[in-house]
């Protein structure tokens, strides 16, 4: 909405001059460029716009000024025009000429002419796009003439009105016009007609807003342009009833920053196996980072495919942020052992958050792609299997079911990515720039400072900066900066990452050097998804370079500071701590570019420096603040004197800002940054054209405060409000200001109107969706006005790459936004209302995220209040809240306005109860705009004030106030009609509270009485607050009163009172001239919620009226009627017209007994009673005279009459109350609970017609495939539904009228089970059969697992649906936006509504049904199944509390840290009953029925609840995903159960080291209802030294599923069979059930038929009448009837409901030490069989499978085409000496190797070897069973499963070294490729393509022979085929293998025949002589021949040489 004036000339101008104007309207004006040296005329020829809120009423008015523009002086006026724009409401569009008149009203000669234009409350924005009104401000370019003098007005903006010449020239007028004219409201008006604009004939609707509600439905029907209720839409109805002067904005009502607590956090990650791991013949482990914790999974070897099913748990308490940013990081090592670390095969990571933000918190069955850090070139390295869940308190996770893992090996289908990142994901570069810093606080103590400046002189700046960058787990550090407070680095951090990187955030952060431990000085984050974006359109991620400013701790050092962690980015930081300039770049890698540095490690490297102007222009920028309120200050820092002090970055800090004054370079941009005030006093050479400096005043003068009561005061800011104000210069980045301020403001409108619509929904007033539509209407026309704003924004010079991007994607996410909103208008029906509601929501979501600007500019503003010079509270304020701007929807949400602030203490002192404390309420008013445009920044003030300047700036008129006097003063009476609160917080050690409220309005406190001992206070009383005196003018005040604040506390007899909550109220205001009447008075009371801290803490339902008190005094106001009651003395009720009208009613209470009574101050409770009490009535229970011994009451049913409001949702709650009587009359609470809705208790006679059409409308959900009605006798009336189990549902082409009294058929076939198998067979043909199951083969685990099959199906369509149905939808909402003009738009619409409401309906269908068969299972017999609940069933049945319910009990404190007290611990045992509320007298027709009995009122058919003996029957499936409990990572888990006295330890049969233990146990416990009725199934983990520990424990309430109607006693069977692996469980046969069914619920029926028809009710169901028995012999019976009839009870009327079906749930194991938090799952049932009926069959044998024992023979004939490995010693030629190694997968320890061929030169073998391989095999799931010790020190062997897998490998052996692996084929025994006929068809293909070749199962062919390829892999990674193998395998079971036993390797028996091996290959050292001839003889015999002479003769030479000696000796003496 908006209005526009065009003002063209003013003329009849005397003499020459310079010309303004100015036009005013609602108080804000504009002015016009300044027209030099005009004569005559002046043509300005200007377009100005007002954007307005509300629709303008017709006498408003608009006002223009001309003036004498003078440099010197103030102008002059020549004169004035003012006209009321009735005319302009009615028309729309106006031109005008007319007299000015001057000050003496008098009319003078000049005359103006204008052209108005207004725009009214259709919502619509696009009308404005043309060129001529919105050109951007600045278009002019600087230093033209005007603006020179422009430029010194006070606070003139510049060129902020555009001339209208410069509209585009180049449009046709008629194109002009039509983009003039626009679109109207949504439906009537389409933007294709043209229209001038005077012509408009929807100009009707532009009338002013309708206050009354029901106009307003005629009027919303009128803008509907129909009376289609469907497409109406409600605007606001604030924005309706609300008038203009909307001076104050909304307090935040949550008090403490949730940011910085820690929580409880649990990391689950499961290691199932790897693939494709790269590398030869591996020993890989898996390595488990979370954080700084490692784990690791055991040693799998010589395999590059290990199976490990390894679970692990890591435990945190962390602050979230923490906790989000940890790293997971998984990598595989290649053989690690103790000595050595082992070389990593490749890695993956992922921060917690990103898991956290999946559905469900987790990723199930994923596969991680490894790579190799060390190398980014090398391409992937393999995949890791795994889980990853998250887990904070209060979330569960629901793990989907686990069966067989067949369709998981799709590995490139399920990888562990999160949705929409791309499975290739390429390497990247991540350059960070940090360039400089400024504004650093002092970080040393100055002491050596000061000794070092006496000595030496120096004066240094304490603080030695560097920046720390973390990223993905990876840290990088710039260079420290000696000793400055600017440093300068210029340098970049570099990392390697993986994109798009799985870590969401990037942490930069400042620290301080210091020689003992660096300090952080900041921490700022960088957000991912906030720099980037991943559409199509999208841009990588980019920043800056842009100044990020950092928060922190308080700037005063002191060495141990306690806000350190503030500095480290947890919690909200409390003052500024330094600005740092960086940007960030992405540069994705070519990793093929041989250049590249293949490592990831951090790289550090200088980067150039960024131009001084590169962030913006400086500017200097004013900010403004009065201070009109401070009250309820602490009284704890009442004493001394108090004042104010507001900071923007370091401006304005007088006690820590940075001490040295850095006085340079303001006027060319640069920073001033940290300036004292007294040094800028002196410092006018800087801007002496200024005559007299502007002097920052940051801080009030200090006062004592007041008095307000007891436990808070108030500063006497009466008549003189102080102001402070501060210069700063910042860079000019307002446009990412204004553009987060629209989008904000789009998300708050978006967000009331949301809360408007569930406050409708929940308050049940009428039409919501209409409220809804308006939402829509406003959100759509939001978005494109942003667009038209953000439009205008050409390219600044200081713009980044990331603010052109982001605003692009803004724009086109908004308009998208506004396409999808307009057209969800369109669907928004009754019906779809919730779903719509969801998407709505998810927009909110989106707006928030888009409106958060990454890259800082101003600072945020810090109000801090003072105390002696001590910082005590501060509050924080966003300055883009306060920024100014002259377009309405870019200013700041609190510019200009009067916010309610509370002050809170800093850090972790603002936790917890101190922090919800308010140190004091602020209302305070501020503005923040450039100094240039500070004209206005008044204007929101409360009018009716003096400005008081300094003293000094005498000479200028532009210096702002130092403080604002108040001459108009308003006197009221404030009224808090304080009726009553709900649902408080329990402060008191008896669970209960002592609650009075305080309400605090201005200066004046008062309280209500204190009532004792309840939650649910109903007060009933009125504060008449006298002589509150407002300052400012009397209208605003009836348009924006201030706050009421109301405080609930509870009285302490000793001590102080306890907080326990706060809200907020606005008063409606009365003016002393309005009379007292409808529509606003008296006041409705309403509900106001009451917080505390960040969470609710009940209710409190008030009214509040503030009444001028006129000239006539007190006399004037309205009387105070209602009943004084004179007993209570000075308390006031509150009056009649305010209170709620009464009526009777009568309240039933049905008493039954009381469960788990803890002891009272360690005394057991004995005889205890139950008291109800309800708005002042109530009624006591029997006494439970011995409460060990029955603890159920013997009276069932009293009741009592009260009074209560006609209007259910004012109804008080109900309190129930348990006291112990003891001896001499006293007694105790034992535990109380307040109900605090009655209105699931409220009884509503049932309608008559109503009624019948709910059993229509339930038949019409049951089965109506119709279109198949057999032909058989309809009698009349009778309405036939067919049951088919096998047909899959089709669309239900016919829909069915039921008339009341019809009766329905329902019938009910079996197909018999032979036919279909002979039809199998036929249709069988080539395909291989599988085996038909044999009856006496299936047991009940082939129930189970099929139903779990089914269950995964189901789901899966589920999921499918709902994927279908979102695209179903985007589709529709892609349409519309093409055939957004097309009349049939509705209709199709509502047709396709209709398609999507009968989908649920047939989901539900295929439920009950047996599921269509898939086509490819029609080989498989059917199986009957069981239902499988992935949940407990008391959520499936709504907690079975059909009649019975039950109410905890609570006794305690809440506590006040979320991790004191659980609700658990708080519980002190339970009441069941139930109650009843109706209005009295009843209708005569209940009264009346058969049967009736008086004493139990409504509660008519209940059993008896007397002691009842009963055979509990608890079956124990299995437990998945336990917490382990033992070191190793694993725990021995047992069942523990534990009924009454009853409590079975089952600790022999514990399951040794597994985590998924099956139990498949049943135990039988016999109980007595009520003494025992509390189940309690632990899972217990068996230690053999020291205590067992729990791992987790379920409970079960016993009796309510015993006394349900769903009969949850025994669950009903699919199908009736008296033996087999389906016998019937329940003692009573099906007959036997239905006749007791239909006589407790006085159904007439069973009648059973001819022809299998049997009629119950007026229902009749048809079905098979005849049975098998053990022996096939055939027997009529009428138990399948009487079955089928049961499965669909809840069809019958009046009495019908579901009957619990077989079944197993699923339920959550708890352990009271980790509260919230599931510690495994637990699947089982109860079946329970009252004794005194004939005792049930044995229990199901339901044990688990015992693995059948096989034999696998293999025998390895030949090898061919194996690689030659060695070279000859001497010939150089390539053989190989081949052996050939196998085993089944994982027992690596029994491999079986052959002999070796040696010396094979063409790569052939021949082996003739036979491998034996005995092994356990489960068949159901197809896993192999072994138990082994893990080590030598376990105590006793643990089971693993694992797949069936052969594995063979050849190698080349080597005699000295290590042999060399040269290639394997892993074979899955269950289905791997059919072997080749010959070696030359034998081909990797085999291998690498499995899916396309036939695959075949061991276990069914029993005996395969073929050929098959050996693979390895090469160095670059890829597989290529080493050679073949030709095997042959056998399976025989054990039995078998007994009667034809085969000998190992060539042995008997059935021995095999020695290989015939070439002559090259006989083994050396056996004939060493012969091989030493072949190979050496032939080649080198003359050779020989040689050395061996040649040896001989050095022999003979060595000879001579040594005896020559002594023969000379003797020669020589003669010898």
């Amino acid at each position: 909405m908006a209005l526009l004036v065009r003002l063209k000339a003013v003329t009849g101008l005397r003499g020459k001059g310079d010309r303004l104007a100015k036009a005013a309207f609602r108080g804000h004006s504009f002015y016009t460029r300044v027209l030099e040296n005009c004569e005559d005329e002046a043509r300005f020829d200007e377009t100005f716009r007002w954007p307005i809120a509300s629709s303008i009423d017709g006498n408003e008015m608009l006002e223009i000024q001309v003036f004498n523009y003078s440099k010197v002086f103030t102008n002059r006026l020549i004169g004035t025009f003012r006209m009321v724009l009735q005319k302009v409401v009615e028309e729309g569009q106006l031109e005008v000429t007319d007299t000015l008149i001057d000050d003496n009203n008098s009319a003078i000669q000049t005359s103006v002419s204008i052209e108005i234009r207004y725009q009214a409350m259709d919502g619509t924005v696009g009308t404005w796009n043309d060129g001529e009104f919105l050109e951007t401000p600045n278009s002019r370019s600087e230093g033209e003439g005007p603006l020179e003098t422009e430029s010194l007005l006070p606070g003139h903006w510049q060129g902020s009105a555009v001339s209208s010449g410069k509209s585009n020239p180049g449009l046709k007028p008629a194109e002009r016009n039509f983009r003039r004219a626009g679109k109207g409201v949504f439906s009537a008006m389409k933007l294709g007609k043209i229209r001038p604009p005077k012509e408009d004939p929807h100009r009707k609707q532009d009338e002013p807003a309708i206050l009354e509600t029901e106009d307003l439905d005629w009027k919303a029907m009128r803008l509907g342009g129909g009376l289609d209720p469907d497409t109406i839409s409600l605007a606001s109805v604030t924005a309706v009833t609300t008038n203009v002067s909307n001076k104050r904005s909304k307090p935040d009502i949550k008090m403490e920053p949730s940011a910085g607590r820690p929580m409880d956090y649990q990391v689950s990650i499961t290691v199932i196996e790897a693939r494709q791991l790269v590398g030869l013949n591996m020993d890989p482990v898996v390595c488990v980072e979370v954080g700084e914790e490692k784990k690791y999974t055991s040693m799998k070897e010589s395999t590059n495919c290990p199976y490990y099913n390894e679970y692990f748990v890591f435990d945190f308490h962390v602050p979230l942020d923490v906790m989000f940013d940890k790293i997971i990081k998984l990598s595989v090592i290649h053989s690690k052992n103790l000595l050595r670390s082992g070389t990593l095969v490749g890695s993956f990571k992922m921060d917690v958050g990103t898991v956290y933000t999946q559905p469900e918190h987790q990723f199930y069955h994923k596969w991680a792609i490894l790579s190799d850090p060390e190398d980014i070139t090398a391409g992937l390295k393999g995949y890791l299997k795994c889980d990853i869940a998250v887990v904070g308190k209060g979330d569960n996770i629901k793990t989907p079911h686990k069966a067989n893992e067949t369709d998981e090996d799709d590995i490139e289908g399920n990888l562990l990515l999160p949705d929409g990142v791309p499975p290739e994901r390429q390497w990247a570069r991540f350059y960070i720039k940090i360039y400089r810093a400024e504004g650093l606080p002092r970080m040393n103590t100055s002491l050596m400072a000061n000794v070092k400046k006496a000595l030496i002189g120096e004066n240094k700046d304490l603080v030695d900066p560097y920046v720390q960058v973390l990223f993905a787990g990876q840290k990088g550090k710039t260079s420290v900066q000696k000793s400055s407070y600017e440093p300068l680095w210029n340098e970049q951090v570099i990392f390697t990452e993986m994109f798009p990187p799985l870590c969401k955030r990037l942490k930069v952060q400042i620290r301080d050097s210091d020689k003992v431990n660096d300090m952080a000085i900041g921490t700022h984050f960088i957000d991912l998804r906030k720099i980037s974006n991943e559409g199509d359109k999208g841009f990588l991620p980019t920043f800056g370079p842009a100044w990020v400013n950092m928060y922190g701790s308080t700037r005063n050092y002191t060495l141990m500071d306690e806000h350190q962690d503030l500095n480290e980015g947890l919690g909200e930081g409390v003052s500024f701590r330094a600005r740092l300039l960086l940007s960030l770049a992405v540069e994705i890698l070519d990793t093929s570019d041989p250049e590249i540095t293949s490592s990831t490690e951090v790289q550090v490297e200088q980067t150039m420096p960024v131009t001084e102007n590169c962030t913006g222009k400086m500017e200097e920028f004013f900010l403004f603040g009065a201070f009109l309120e401070a009250t309820m200050i602490d009284r704890k820092i009442g004493d001394k004197p108090i004042n104010f002090e507001v900071t923007i970055g370091n401006y304005g800090n007088q006690i820590d800002g940075t001490t040295k004054p850095s006085l340079k370079k303001k006027k060319e941009g640069g920073d001033g940054e940290q300036e004292d005030s007294e040094l800028l006093q002196h410092s006018s050479e800087d801007e002496a054209d200024d005559n007299g400096e502007l002097v920052s005043v940051s801080s009030t003068q200090p006062m004592k405060p007041l008095i307000t009561d007891r436990n808070y005061f108030h500063l006497p800011y009466f008549e003189k409000k102080p102001c402070i104000y501060i210069k700063s210069w910042w860079q000019d980045q307002r446009r990412r200001l204004y553009n987060a301020n629209i989008m904000d403001k789009i998300a708050d409108k978006l967000d009331e109107g949301l809360n408007d619509v569930q406050e409708m929904i929940k308050t049940e007033k009428p039409h919501p969706e209409r409220r809804l539509r308006g939402v829509l209407e406003e959100l759509s026309s939001g978005c494109f006005r942003f667009v038209t704003l953000t439009n205008k924004d050409q390219s600044l010079s200081a713009r980044t790459r990331l603010d052109r991007e982001r605003l692009k994607s803004c724009m086109r996410e908004l308009e998208s936004m506004g396409q999808q909103a307009k057209i969800l208008r369109s669907q928004v029906k009754k019906n779809t209302m919730r779903d719509k509601l969801k998407l709505v929501q998810n927009f909110l979501q989106k707006l928030r995220f888009l409106a958060d600007e990454p890259q800082h500019s101003i600072p945020d503003i810090f109000i801090w209040m003072m105390s002696n010079g001590k910082r005590i509270a501060y509050a924080r304020i966003p300055s883009k809240d306060i920024l100014y701007s002259i377009v309405d929807e870019e200013t700041g949400k609190d510019c200009a306005k009067v916010k309610t602030v509370f002050l809170r203490l800093p850090g972790k002192r603002g936790f917890g109860p101190a922090g919800w404390t308010v140190q004091a309420k602020m209302e305070i008013y501020l503005w923040l705009g450039l100094t240039k445009q500070r004209k206005d920044f008044l204007s929101g003030l409360p009018c009716g004030f003096e400005e008081k300047k300094a003293s000094q700036g005498l000479g200028l008129q532009a210096f702002p106030p130092i403080s604002l006097l108040y001459t108009k003063k308003q006197v009221f009476q404030l009224r808090a009609h304080m009726y009553q609160a709900r649902s408080l917080f329990a402060a008191d050690s008896s669970g209960l509270s002592d609650p009075f409220a305080r309400v605090f309005f201005i200066t004046q406190g008062q309280c209500t009485e204190v009532l004792n001992e309840t939650l649910c206070p109903t007060w009933d009383q009125l504060l008449v607050f006298d002589n509150v005196e407002l300052y400012g003018e009397a209208h605003e005040m009836r348009d924006d009163p201030p706050i009421i604040v109301i405080e609930i506390y509870d009285q302490d007899t000793v001590g102080k009172a306890d907080f326990m909550g706060r809200t907020f109220a606005k008063p409606v205001v009365k003016m002393s001239d309005e009379d007292y009447g409808p529509p606003r008075f008296p006041p409705q009371l309403e509900y106001y919620q009451i917080y505390r801290g960040n969470s609710t803490a009940g209710d409190l339902l008030a009214a509040f009226e503030l009444l001028q008190i006129g000239p006539a005094g007190k006399s004037d106001l309205p009387p105070i009627d209602g009943p004084t009651d004179m007993e209570q003395g000075p308390i006031l009720p509150v009056p009649l017209g305010i209170r709620p009208v009464l009526s009777k009613y009568r309240v039933e209470i049905l008493f039954w007994g009381l469960r788990d009574l803890k002891r009272v101050n360690l005394a057991q409770v004995d005889r205890p009673r139950v008291d109800i009490e309800c708005a002042g009535k109530g009624v006591q229970s029997a006494l439970i005279q011995n409460y060990k011994k029955n603890p159920n009451f013997s009276t069932l049913v009293k009741w009592f009459e009260v009074d209560l409001p006609e209007n259910e949702l004012l109804h008080p709650p109900l309190n129930i109350r348990v006291v112990d009587c003891r001896a001499f009359g006293r007694y105790t609470l034992v535990g109380s609970h307040a109900v605090s809705s009655l209105r699931r208790f409220i009884h509503r006679p049932p309608d008559k017609k109503s009624q019948h059409w709910n059993t229509a409308a339930k038949l019409l959900n049951g089965y109506l495939a119709l279109a198949k009605g057999g032909p058989y006798y309809r009698p009349p009336g009778e309405i036939v539904i067919n049951m088919e189990p096998e047909v899959p549902i089709k669309k239900m082409e016919t829909m069915v009228k039921l008339e009341a009294n019809s009766d329905a058929v329902v019938k009910v076939d079996v197909v018999k089970e032979k036919e279909k198998k002979k039809k199998k067979k036929k249709g069988g043909g080539e395909e291989i059969e599988e085996e038909e199951p044999d009856e006496s083969m299936l047991d009940w685990w082939s129930k189970y697992f099929a139903s779990i099959e089914t269950m995964k199906e189901q789901l899966r369509q589920q999921e499918a649906a709902a994927a279908e149905a979102e695209e179903k939808e985007e589709l529709e909402i892609a349409e519309e936006i093409k055939l957004d003009d097309s009349p049939m738009k509705g209709s199709k619409g509502q047709a396709k509504t209709k398609e999507k409401v009968k989908a649920p309906k047939e989901d539900k269908k295929k439920k009950q049904q047996q599921p269509p068969e898939a086509p490819e299972k029609k080989s498989k017999q059917k199986i009957d199944e069981l239902k499988v609940y992935n949940k407990e069933l008391e959520m499936e049945f709504d907690s079975f509390a059909d009649w019975l319910h039950t109410f905890s009990l609570f006794r305690g404190k809440i506590g006040d840290n979320d991790d004191t007290t659980t609700e658990e611990e708080r519980t002190v045992g339970r009441f069941k009953g139930s109650m009843c509320v109706y209005k009295v007298p009843l209708p005569d027709d209940i009264t009346k029925e058969a049967g009736y009995d008086p004493n139990f009122g409504m509660f008519q058919g209940i059993p008896s609840n007397d002691p009842i003996n009963v055979l509990v029957r608890v079956y124990i499936v299995r437990a998945t995903d336990l917490h382990p409990a033992d070191i190793n990572g694993k725990a021995d888990p047992y069942i523990a159960i534990k009924l009454g006295k009853t409590d079975i330890k089952d600790k022999e049969n514990y399951i040794s080291k597994q985590l998924n233990p099956i139990f498949g146990k049943s135990f039988d416990i016999e109980a007595t209802f009520p003494m025992e009725s509390m189940l309690m199934v632990a899972v217990y983990d068996w230690d053999l030294v020291g205590s067992d520990d729990l791992i987790g424990e379920t409970k079960i309430d016993l009796e309510n599923r015993y006394y349900s109607k769903h009969r949850a006693t025994c669950g009903i069977s699919q199908t009736y069979s008296t033996h087999g692996y389906n016998t019937w469980r329940d003692p009573g046969k099906p007959t036997q059930i239905l006749a007791k069914l239909c006589r407790e619920g006085k159904v007439d029926g069973p009648h059973y038929g001819p022809g299998g028809r049997v009629k119950v009710a007026n229902r009749v169901f048809t079905g098979p009448r005849e049975m098998e028995d053990e022996n096939g012999q055939k027997k009529q019976t009428d138990e399948h009837l009487a079955l089928a009839v049961l499965r669909h009870w809840e069809e019958i009327p009046r009495v019908g409901c579901k009957l619990v079906p077989e079944h197993v749930e699923t339920r959550p194991l708890l352990n009271p030490d980790k509260p919230g938090i599931e510690q495994g799952r637990l699947e089982m049932w109860v079946d329970m069989f009252p004794m005194d009926m004939p005792a049930p069959g044995p229990a199901i044998d339901i044990s688990p499978r015992k693995p059948k024992r096989y034999e696998l023979r293999v025998i390895v004939w030949n090898t061919d085409e194996v690689i030659l490995e060695d070279d000859d010693f001497f010939t150089g030629e390539k053989s190989s000496d081949i052996f050939v190694r196998g085993w089944l997968k994982g027992q690596q320890e029994d491999k079986q190797d052959t002999d070796v061929h040696y010396h094979s030169l063409t790569g052939e073998g021949n082996f003739n070897w036979r491998y034996i391989f005995p092994f356990d095999y489960l068949m159901a799931e197809e896993k192999i069973v072994i138990s082994k010790k893990e080590s030598m020190f376990s105590w006793d062997e643990t089971e693993y499963k694992i797949p069936a897998r052969l594995t063979l490998q050849v190698w080349d052996a080597d005699h000295f070294s290590a042999d060399d692996f040269l290639g394997a084929i892993e074979l899955d025994l269950n289905r791997f490729p059919r072997g080749a006929k010959t070696a030359k068809q034998c081909s990797m293909d085999m291998v690498t393509n499995e899916g396309d070749l036939p695959l075949v199962s061991i276990f069914k062919q029993k005996r395969v022979k073929g050929w098959w390829p050996f693979v390895a892999r090469n160095e670059n990674d890829e597989l290529e085929l080493t050679g073949k193998v030709e095997a042959e395998l056998h399976l025989l079971t054990a039995e078998e293998a007994e009667k034809s036993p085969a000998g190992l390797a060539r042995n008997e028996p059935d021995p095999l025949e020695k290989p015939n091996r070439p002559d090259t290959s006989f083994i050396w050292f056996l004939n060493p002589l012969k091989s030493i001839r072949y190979f050496i003889w032939h080649t080198y015999r003359w050779l020989l021949l040689k050395l061996l002479l040649l040896l001989l003769v050095l022999l003979l030479v060595g000879l001579f040489l040594y005896s020559m000696p002594g023969y000379l000796v003797k020669k020589l003496l003669g010898a």
